[in-house]
């Protein structure tokens, strides 16, 4: 893997995972210590998992 292609995915990585924890902190009604904790982790696996569902339609 290039340094490109790496810096591209991590990239790509990055903003799922933004926008899945700020509509993640949208919907809960309250937002503590826990709550953030939970959001980001969903959050991250919903990234890798939004990256991976793109690349299999994608074929590269």
């Amino acid at each position: 893997m290039s340094r490109r292609t790496a810096l591209v995915a991590a990239a790509e990585l990055l903003a799922w995972w933004a926008v899945l924890a700020l509509l993640w902190l949208v919907f809960i009604s309250s937002v503590d210590t826990l709550e953030r904790i939970v959001g980001a982790s969903v959050a991250a696996i919903g990234a890798l998992v939004a990256r991976a569902g793109r690349r299999a339609v994608s074929w590269r």
